[in-house]
């Protein structure tokens, strides 16, 4: 555990979340590829369990529609936590205006479907190597 904590520090980190498991497989493989440590959940409770065990988590991509918690509440909560976390949310259904917090705190919104290189892109924009 001690290496992956040392190469924890030297880069930086991404947590998917998304409830729905072949999704979240194809964006965690994708996702990859950009040299990034990447963490995944698929749900809020488990995604804020990976936020207090690894502070080097630097973007957070999460589904806004989940069970339990949304991703919103989820966004919220995190922030609480790491408050220059970055965070990206990917939806298929919500075209409703996102709440004042998070755009204040810089969010973003990706519509399913969407091209994955797209998200790769922004993941290297958002969090350089």
């Amino acid at each position: 555990m001690e290496l992956r904590d040392e190469a924890e520090s030297n880069r930086k980190s991404v947590l998917i979340v998304e409830d729905e498991a072949i999704l979240r497989l194809v964006v965690v493989e994708a996702l990859n590829d950009t040299g990034r440590i990447i963490y995944e959940a698929g749900n809020g409770i488990r995604a804020l369990d990976i936020l207090s065990a690894h502070p080097s988590v630097a973007l957070l991509i999460s589904d806004i529609k989940m069970p339990g918690m949304s991703g919103y509440e989820l966004a919220e909560r995190a922030l609480a936590l790491n408050p220059e976390l970055k965070i990206i949310f990917m939806t298929g259904y919500s075209r409703d205006p996102m709440p004042d917090a998070m755009r204040r705190a810089g969010a973003q919104v990706l519509y399913k479907p969407f091209d994955l290189e797209k998200l790769c892109s922004m993941v290297r924009e958002i969090v350089p190597s």
